[in-house]
């Protein structure tokens, strides 16, 4: 039997993407130089132009087997949506045509009182709109059935053109961030570049279950997460997932994965086994932010398609399973000029390196001062599972620069000269190994906010999060340091003593921000709170942050978000917060008395009755009287949790203020879930396999 023949990955990629490629090959030449002048945000789009550019995308979609389009936006929900129309028109003697203006193009208006608008709108005024984002490209889609379907990334917004997305405040923080970085880099007589873009890879950890089991698992189904269940015998002690051999049924997904996504010109580079068993990751390489995180949006949906064709669901919760390892997205940041430079990055000798120095200080000047605005952007109640448990960053902000550069900045700011070693090589003591060339600094896995090398790495942010909201924080904070950099330099008489004096500034008002250590130990949040750090445990305490002068202050200085805008998105977090503990809460609830009591009666009968059997037959029932004293007091403890956990659903539903009714889930309800759950593990433990009505751990973690 011969090899199934291969696709050329070069003629694939982008197939499905009206690119750069096909725009010079569609589009009249006076229209794509029009087209790339609105792109490069040198003028607005004119009809005229959209008219055009819409005629050829709609051929080019047909020639392509689409029959519908759909303005692909980002709701305040952290998934995507569309609506489906198609392109025909009738013609008036009965038949159709196939038609797409540019105003479709450009614009589309959407039903927007069904999305969270966190009291922008209210629900009788439904008018929202979507514009077309055209600096990122418009693709294909194709269902499982084949059919196809034309997506244009656009923004949302309410009839009072309030921001109800995740797209229009990300594009408004490029912007910030882009205006004041190129101020600086004219102070070091950068001539060149006209615009700076932050970039984005973000590494997009998940789990796979079998599909079979996943149907018996309500609590999956209905909260991305396991509520109950006892560990398995084997879990992840043995570290021998991480970056193992890969499973053909798990290689046979990632294949078919990597193949749509490259369709779609998403850039997927690296896909390996993560730590914990049926997790993985899968990374792309770094692009522009806006389109990153539309990429990232088509990953996450791509890869639970594709894992349904393979008799799987694919699990994207940040804690799908107790006791293993959680999942993230690492957020690869950092800023380049539109000419390729990527100013994060230090050379060979960083401490000559001035104009980095000075946005490397400016990063760490605004993590510092906006660390509460960090850690609100990655609050979520799954992610509460996830961060600070010893296996991602904990609440604490702080940064790693790693030794080579901690010592330079330390050195500038002390007024002492710091002398490079040159490259240093690793030699591995075996003559046919080659010697390896050392980087700069280790790898810290434990820190929030790591320098990498040219970037800095983002860990706080869960699996299941757009990307959009933690950049949009960290292109406005640096934004600030850097407009507070430009017009300190702008000012300079000598460039250098400036940087010099600012670095030092930097380092001894924020220095405290920099921690190289192990984030996991029991003594860095103690040495945290000695150094001023705030550490904020959970989400409801994280929100916060949002309503602060210093927020409001911030964000609207910068055209980011208004002060409207800023409340709304608290109180759709507040209430998505509140939410999620109640389904979880609920879904408890039905699977304790429809599930776990009843398996707990039906063994507690088959011990009665195999004790009455024994004492007819004067045999000993110390195991049975044993066994069934404990299932007795587990199914009336599961009895008793059950009911109190209703009664505290009903106390959080009566509470009228957002805040007040999270604070109740987070301090009554939560625990009451994780209480009861505690007897039912404890039952499961004890029960035999043929009366346990839900998958185990075991069977989930051990079956792909």
């Amino acid at each position: 039997m011969g090899c199934a023949e291969k696709p050329d990955i070069t003629e694939l990629f982008g197939s499905n993407v009206f690119n750069d490629k096909v725009m010079k090959e569609k589009l009249p030449k006076n229209t794509y130089k029009a087209l790339k002048e609105v792109v490069a945000g040198k003028t607005e789009l004119t009809l005229d132009v959209a008219n055009v550019v819409a005629h050829a995308i709609k051929e080019w979609a047909l020639a392509k087997g689409a029959s519908h389009y759909t303005h692909w936006f980002q709701p305040l929900t952290n998934i995507t949506a569309e609506k489906h129309d198609s392109f025909i028109d009738p013609a008036g003697d009965g038949s159709v045509i196939m038609e797409f203006s540019g105003k479709q193009l450009i614009k589309g208006e959407p039903d927007a009182s069904s999305f969270p608008s966190g009291g922008l709108r209210a629900t009788f005024e439904a008018r929202g709109y979507t514009a077309w984002d055209c600096t990122s490209p418009v693709f294909l889609k194709t269902d499982a059935v084949g059919d196809v379907t034309l997506c244009i990334p656009t923004a949302f917004c309410s009839y009072t053109g309030h921001a109800l997305d995740k797209k229009t405040p990300l594009l408004r923080s490029m912007n910030a961030v882009s205006k004041q970085a190129i101020r600086v880099l004219k102070v070091f007589g950068n001539t060149t570049a006209s615009s700076v873009v932050s970039t984005v890879g973000p590494e997009q950890e998940y789990f796979l279950i079998d599909q079979e089991y996943y149907a018996k698992r309500l609590d999956l189904i209905m909260s991305g997460r396991t509520l109950f269940g006892a560990p398995s015998a084997k879990g992840q002690e043995l570290e021998d997932q991480y970056f193992g051999s890969i499973k053909d049924r798990v290689a046979a997904f990632m294949k078919d994965l990597d193949i749509e996504l490259w369709k779609m010109g998403v850039l997927a580079k690296t896909k390996h086994n993560e730590v914990a068993p049926c997790q993985f990751e899968i990374a792309p390489v770094f692009s522009t932010t806006n389109i990153s995180a539309d990429h990232n949006q088509l990953l996450m949906e791509t890869a639970q398609k594709i894992a349904l064709r393979h008799d799987m669901v694919c699990l994207l919760h940040e804690k799908p399973y107790a006791g293993i390892n959680g999942s993230g997205k690492h957020n690869n940041w950092s800023l380049s000029t539109n000419d390729g430079v990527n100013l994060l990055n230090p050379g060979k000798t960083p401490e000559q390196n001035e104009q980095f120095l000075a946005f490397c200080a400016a990063v760490i000047k605004a993590v510092d001062t906006h660390a509460d605005l960090l850690r609100a952007s990655c609050a979520t109640s799954g992610n509460d599972h996830r961060l600070g448990a010893n296996e991602a960053p904990p609440g604490i902000i702080s940064i790693f620069l790693g030794d080579t550069l901690d010592q330079v900045l330390h050195k500038i700011a002390k007024g002492e000269k710091f002398k490079s070693g040159g490259k240093e090589f690793l030699k591995l003591g075996a003559d046919t190994l080659p010697a390896l060339p050392l980087d700069n600094s280790d790898r810290n896995r434990t820190s929030p906010f790591a320098f990498t090398g040219d970037k800095f790495e983002f860990r706080m942010v869960g699996s299941a999060q757009s990307i959009s909201g933690p950049n949009v924080t960290l292109n406005t904070i640096t934004a600030e340091a850097l407009d507070e950099l430009a017009t300190r330099l702008e000012k300079a008489k000598d460039l250098n003593s400036a940087v010099a004096d600012y670095v030092k500034e930097v380092i001894e008002k924020h220095g405290k921000v920099i921690f190289n250590g192990n984030g996991y130990t029991d003594a860095w949040p103690k040495e945290a709170e000695k150094r001023g750090l705030p550490n904020v445990k959970n989400t409801v305490d994280a929100l916060k942050a949002w309503l602060t002068p210093k927020a409001q202050k911030l964000y609207e200085k910068y055209g980011v978000l208004t002060k409207e805008e800023l409340h709304s998105r608290y109180e759709i977090y507040v209430e998505q917060y509140v939410k999620h503990v109640n389904i979880e809460a609920r879904c408890a609830i039905k699977m304790s008395r429809t599930l776990y009591i009843p398996a707990a009666l039906t063994y507690a009968g088959k011990l009665a009755k195999q004790i009455k059997n024994l004492k007819k037959a004067e045999g000993s029932t110390k195991i049975q009287d044993g066994l069934l004293t404990k299932v007795s007091a587990y199914l009336e403890a599961i009895s008793k949790k059950t009911d109190k956990l209703e009664a505290a659903i009903a106390k959080a539903k009566v509470v009228a203020d957002a805040t007040d009714q999270a604070v109740i889930s987070r301090d009554v309800v939560f625990p009451a879930i994780a209480s009861l759950r505690e007897d039912v593990d404890a039952l499961e433990i004890i029960s035999p396999a043929d009366i346990w009505p839900v998958p185990t751990y075991a069977d989930m973690l051990f079956n792909l």
